[in-house]
């Protein structure tokens, strides 16, 4: 909490610290009603194997018809053995009985008959039966022949991944901008502070300016009810063509706001279900380190024209609504680690991440609601307010369609032309 908060609050906290119950500052009333892969890649032994495992079953599929033909082939002709032994015992036995009957004679003119014509079936059967699977089987393996030469061709190229990651890096985006990047995508970028790189998406404008992107919600692809360690970590999914849905990480927005002694702007972008578009700007914007349990820090609102939804709202539920509802100096809580200002947990009954006081007035983690309107009903157990809410420019029972949130140092804010009175404040800083 800034001291000027404290400061004005003055009896007002006071008499709110002897409560022994509280209510949730954005509540309907003065009683509380108790998930990195970037596209793909070319073929590996892997995909060989894929593509073997999904030719096996076809193959199989045709042994066993096979066999099936052999053993019906097999028990045709041990049944026309059977019978011309038969025959043979039969024609034996008359010829020993009557050595010049005419019927004998006939008998073993029929009896070479059957041998021929068995011999015409049996070489009928192999090629009509067996040369369609054969046939067949030449068909595939030569195809299979076919693509293995194609595979082996193309594997024998360096593996390339599909997405390309830009081969510039800095301490943040706007230091990636300044060393000649141009284009809007993934870059690897490593703070000050920071052990090690990581990736992030940065946004480069024509003006020049390197934007950081650290939270984007698009169309409701990922669940942002994650617990503590995601969203240190970060999730969901990172994309060169920027149209997927992610956290950074707290820890990662961590390094980027402490590493640098240049103020820091958080321009937060939002996107409703109509297609209007507003923003807000908050300038020496910071997240603290995990000790302090990611807290959020501002100097002040910076302008934009979504409001200043961050400074808390009065619902008209209870003259502290403001008060409790403001978020700078709020600590991070998730469904399994609670931080808030609250008897109860804020993160566990809107279901996702923030910085909670009573519990909030902006809340862009929220859950996603196709068509942005919903109802107490809709929220769930709880009954709260659980969207992507923003309430300065929408409702707390409106859902925003997109957000953004991403940082830039101060003095290129105003590089688009935005801001400008702010920034001359701070004439004669550098660029980061």
């Amino acid at each position: 909490m800034a001291p000027s908060l404290l400061a004005t609050a003055g009896g007002l906290l006071l008499l709110f610290s002897f409560s022994s119950a509280q209510i949730r500052g954005d509540s309907l009333s003065s009683i509380c009603n108790p998930n990195d892969g970037f596209g793909r890649y070319c073929p590996t032994t892997c995909g060989v194997a894929d593509y073997l495992l999904r030719y096996t079953p076809g193959v199989t599929r045709d042994l066993e018809k096979m066999q099936r033909e052999l053993e019906t082939i097999a028990n045709l002709t041990q049944g026309a053995e059977e019978k011309i032994v038969y025959m043979k015992d039969s024609t034996v036995s008359a010829q020993k009985s009557s050595p010049h009957d005419s019927y004998f004679k006939k008998s073993s003119s029929m009896l070479e008959d059957v041998l021929r014509f068995e011999k015409t079936i049996i070489v009928q059967e192999q090629q009509i039966e067996l040369q369609n699977i054969i046939s067949s089987n030449e068909r595939r393996m030569a195809e299979l022949k076919q693509l293995s030469i194609q595979l082996q061709q193309k594997c024998s190229e360096p593996c390339q991944d599909t997405v390309e990651i830009q081969p510039i890096t800095g301490t943040d985006c706007q230091d990636v901008a300044n060393k000649g990047a141009t284009s809007s995508g993934l870059y690897f970028v490593k703070p000050v502070k920071a052990t090690e790189q990581f990736l992030v998406y940065c946004e480069i404008d024509s003006f020049g300016r390197g934007f950081t992107v650290i939270q984007r919600r698009r169309d409701g692809s990922v669940d942002f009810h994650k617990d503590w360690v995601q969203y240190k970590e970060g999730f969901g999914y990172l994309s060169p063509d920027d149209t997927t849905e992610f956290w950074l990480g707290n820890e990662k927005m961590h390094l980027l706001t402490a590493s640098t002694n240049l103020p820091t702007v958080l321009r937060i972008e939002l996107v409703d279900w109509e297609g209007n578009k507003r923003y807000a700007d908050y300038t020496m914007f910071r997240v603290g380190s995990e000790a302090d349990n990611y807290r959020l820090t501002y100097g002040y609102y910076f302008g934009g024209d979504a409001g200043d939804a961050f400074d808390g709202f009065d619902f008209g539920d209870d003259p502290s609504d403001k008060f409790y509802t403001s978020h700078n100096g709020m600590q991070f809580s998730t469904v399994d680690k609670d931080n808030d200002k609250y008897d109860g947990n804020c993160a566990q009954q809107d279901g996702s991440g923030w910085w909670m006081n009573r519990c909030h007035a902006a809340h862009l983690n929220g859950k996603y609601y196709q068509g942005g309107r919903y109802t107490e009903k809709d929220a769930g157990e709880y009954g709260f307010d659980n969207g992507i809410i923003w309430v300065t420019w929408h409702n707390r029972w409106y859902s925003l369609k997109e957000t953004t949130m991403k940082l830039i140092p101060l003095s290129r804010i105003a590089a688009g032309g935005e801001q400008q009175a702010g920034v001359k404040q701070f004439a004669g800083l550098g660029d980061s």
